[in-house]
């Protein structure tokens, strides 16, 4: 077979994989649906149809249809999601505290040198009418929502924590965010980390640009003075030592969805 007919295959076996994940969540009831068993079963379907691209000559050459794959499957994932779903860490689940995992790609803890840069703000701009800057007392005064939720890593670890910061949907409000707006870009002074969301995401009532966790400020190994959390997006697309929220037309990547992670990575 050549190796355009191999990657036909792989295309028509994605397709058919899709369309299986789609019948299955048709015929039922997504209230009572697993989500996570639901989208461990289109990734298994997914990787077995992507068994047809991967030959002798190894993944690399399978990258076209990985590509393909991610793209067929981002629909999925938004008709799925619905962002009508609300995380709540169990009662019983223990908070992680100290042991909730520090991450930053700089080589030491990123803080903010005001004495360099002048007092670290939060911009929000791009489509909007009334551009912000915030300062984190600003950003505090605003009102604000506590949530304790889980955290998911895509290496497969779920930590719990209690956060306390401002609602996307209300900085999106509050600057005006203009109708073509489909896209949000999250940026940060963590070297040239920055990762953009779909606007329903970036607006689910539990995305908070968070100043607060377990109770108290955030200390810098954990993204001070703030950072985006939610319990939709896998960690790696909740930027910390946030700088920017621009509001977009277009999607523009990310830091690790640029290395060949999955872009949209909802939970």
């Amino acid at each position: 077979m050549s190796r355009r007919a191999e990657l036909r295959l792989a295309r028509w076996l994605v397709d058919r994989a899709i369309h299986r994940l789609e019948s299955v969540g048709r015929a039922r009831d997504l209230s009572t649906l697993d989500r996570r068993r639901f989208l461990a079963g289109g990734a298994a379907s997914l990787a077995a149809a992507l068994l047809a691209a991967c030959d002798s000559h190894g993944p690399q050459s399978a990258q076209r249809v990985l590509r393909y794959a991610e793209r067929r499957n981002e629909p999925v994932e938004r008709w799925l999601l619905r962002h009508t779903s609300m995380d709540h860490a169990s009662a019983s689940a223990v908070t992680a505290g100290r042991a909730f995992p520090a991450y930053y790609v700089s080589p030491q803890v990123p803080v903010w040198d005001a004495a360099r840069r002048g007092p670290w703000s939060l911009e929000v701009g791009g489509l909007v009418e009334r551009p912000l800057r915030l300062s984190l007392d600003q950003l505090a005064r605003l009102p604000s929502i506590q949530q304790r939720v889980d955290h998911f890593c895509v290496e497969g670890w779920t930590a719990v924590a209690t956060w306390r910061g401002v609602r996307v949907s209300d900085l999106a409000r509050l600057a005006g965010m203009r109708p073509e707006a489909r896209y949000v870009d999250f940026q940060s002074f963590d070297e040239d980390y920055h990762e953009s969301w779909d606007l329903e995401s970036a607006t689910h009532p539990q995305t908070l640009v968070a100043y607060a966790r377990d109770g108290s400020y955030l200390p810098p190994a954990y993204g001070a003075p703030a950072r985006l959390h939610s319990p939709v997006k896998l960690g790696y697309k909740n930027t910390k030592y946030l700088t920017r929220v621009v509001f977009m037309a277009k999607r523009n990547g990310g830091y690790w969805s640029d290395q060949g992670y999955e872009w949209y990575a909802g939970t």
